[in-house]
């Protein structure tokens, strides 16, 4: 018999992926955590009925995640990453020679211990890495406690449903600028604009009330259905947003980094946005 999961984020609209084989499905303390293979998109993780990323199309949503707000900086030397249990955006820091230390702070370990068992090209040994400092903590507590400073903020977390709807609110940002270094950059999961529009506007409502600059970028992920994937920016320094193509060429060919995805023109080409997300971004300043 053909096995199916629906997704079952959205209110008006579900879709569903073929589970060839469920190679993992538990309750963890926190949420419902399922892993299974789809012949499409090769292993699939869902959280509470979200995708959160298959094996297929990991790259695109992680590189630019990272690789936007890292190379706009430059010089990043220190990371923290909110949630990112999975190990893919910790992966891109660290191929960064400039990070000397990248900080995860995930609630669910179950979610890490899952990924690295049945994902384990996701993270490709990023937990051993000895630039890794990996807590298990609930991250609104962490940013508000820690005297650690950071050159950016990768928050990497689930739509803001349940434990993670903590991270989309003033006070979680509020927090995040005070342990951002001088001139750091702070970057979020901030859903798909065509279908979650709410979400976009009311976290640039709250970091636009923060920051001097606070926009947003934009990349397709294909298991993200509804629309392009929005990633919210916030910076105190709008020299990030602007830095020149020749100087992100600069940067990235000293890297050398081994991208699928990411290119310094499709960086650029990420904050020039469609009316009808720029008609959000405007409402919320």
């Amino acid at each position: 018999m053909t096995h199916w999961i629906d997704e079952t984020l959205h209110p008006d609209f579900r879709f569903r992926l073929k589970a060839d084989a469920v190679l993992h499905e538990a309750h963890t303390t926190y949420q419902h955590l399922v892993i299974f293979e789809n012949g499409e998109f090769g292993r699939v993780m869902m959280l509470d009925g979200a995708v959160q990323l298959t094996e297929r199309d990991e790259f695109i949503y992680h590189e630019m995640l990272t690789h936007v707000p890292l190379f706009a900086h430059g010089e990043a030397a220190r990371v923290l990453i909110v949630g990112g249990g999975d190990g893919g955006v910790l992966r891109e820091v660290l191929r960064h020679d400039t990070v000397k230390e990248a900080t995860l702070c995930e609630l669910d370990a179950d979610v890490i211990e899952a990924a690295k068992t049945y994902l384990p090209d996701v993270s490709a040994g990023a937990f051993e890495d000895s630039r890794t400092a990996l807590v298990i903590a609930d991250a609104a507590k962490f940013v508000a406690e820690t005297a650690n400073r950071y050159d950016a903020i990768l928050v990497d977390s689930p739509d803001p449903v349940g434990p993670a709807e903590v991270l989309f609110g003033a006070d979680f940002y509020r927090n995040c600028k005070r342990v951002l270094a001088t001139g750091g950059v702070l970057a979020t999961q901030n859903g798909l604009p065509f279908v979650q529009a709410d979400e976009l506007r009311q976290s640039l409502k709250n970091l636009s009330g923060l920051f001097t600059d606070a926009s947003a970028y934009l990349a397709t992920v294909p298991a993200y259905v509804g629309g392009a994937m929005a990633f919210g920016w916030a910076s105190d320094n709008p020299e990030l947003r602007a830095v020149p193509l020749g100087e992100l060429e600069s940067r990235l060919r000293a890297a050398n980094l081994p991208l699928r995805y990411y290119t310094p023109e499709v960086h650029q080409a990420a904050f020039a946005l469609p009316k009808y997300v720029s008609e959000i971004t405007e409402s919320a300043g």
